[in-house]
């Protein structure tokens, strides 16, 4: 650890991750360091600040010494899931901030092992646990209490937000801090239409023009609603209904499917089988409840 007056480097990567501290809190922040001075050291990676954005801010703006602590990674990724871990562990984040920092951690996770470096055994350095066994996207389902699904639909939502991140680092900022609204399922629908449309939903943003259209060419679910002479029209407003109701949808229409076999079940007394068929249900409206 050591005091500095080295010009340290701001990776934007890296700074997007922080949530902005509002007004007051940063006020509170910057009397506690005028009085009492920076005690926290910054952490750096190869000079590049990951931890202590507010703290530097604070300290270059009053010429206030600090210190500094120097951590060793093997490769972005790591330094990535890092700042991930430190954030989701000490701060209240939004749905649509935890979705993004699950995403990321899921493509750091899978590019570290491609690599087939230190994740796949104990880090000698020590900064990181050997990964266990199995997929990326039930490993770190259990680490942060969701489903696999919900993670792989995060890196969708990541993917999203890092191509938007191309056009405007600030569309992308302003939507992680909730200045822009669109849900997280929108951002997952997006992740598989064209780059230029994900281009196009930016810059409507930068403009102001956003008014939260599907997007053109993503790809749909094929769900499907009940039968009879209203079939069609049904696929055909699904088919330009937000994320959400078609998700909605499926559900109910396979609980429809399901309905006549669990009554039957019940009815003759053999419901010991309908509360696992029950709790999916319920599990996948819950999770539907989370994501709008």
């Amino acid at each position: 650890m050591s005091e500095t007056t080295l010009e340290i480097i701001i990776d934007e990567e890296f700074r997007i991750l922080l949530p902005q501290l509002d007004e007051e809190t940063f006020r509170l922040l910057e009397e506690n360091i005028l009085e009492y001075g920076c005690r926290d050291p910054l952490v750096l990676w190869n000079g590049i600040l990951i931890d202590g954005y507010n703290r530097y801010k604070i300290c270059k703006h009053h010429d206030i010494p600090f210190r500094t602590v120097d951590m060793e990674f093997d490769s972005r990724e790591e330094v990535l899931i890092w700042i991930i871990s430190n954030q989701v562990s000490r701060r209240n984040l939004t749905p649509i901030q935890l979705s993004h920092f699950r995403g990321l951690h899921y493509m750091a996770d899978k590019k570290i092992q491609g690599k087939g470096n230190r994740y796949a055994q104990q880090s000698k350095k020590g900064q990181n646990d050997p990964i266990k066994p199995g997929p990326t996207s039930s490993r770190l389902a259990e680490q942060y209490k969701v489903s696999p699904k919900t993670i792989k639909r995060n890196a969708k939502l990541a993917e999203t937000l890092n191509l938007i991140g191309e056009v405007s680092p600030d569309i992308k900022r302003k939507i992680l801090h909730g200045e822009i609204q669109i849900s997280k399922s929108r951002l997952e629908a997006l992740s598989s239409a064209p780059k230029e449309e994900i281009e196009a939903v930016a810059l409507e943003m930068e403009t102001g023009e956003f008014i939260g259209r599907a997007p053109r060419n993503s790809k749909q679910p094929k769900d499907s609603v009940g039968g009879g002479s209203d079939a069609g029209n049904s696929g055909a407003a699904l088919d330009s209904a937000l994320p959400e109701i078609r998700r909605l949808s499926a559900i109910i229409s396979d609980f429809a499917a399901d309905f006549n076999t669990m009554f039957l079940k019940l009815n003759s007394g053999d419901s010991a089988e309908l509360k696992p068929v029950l709790r999916a249900y319920i599990d996948k409206l819950e999770e539907l409840y989370r994501d709008i």
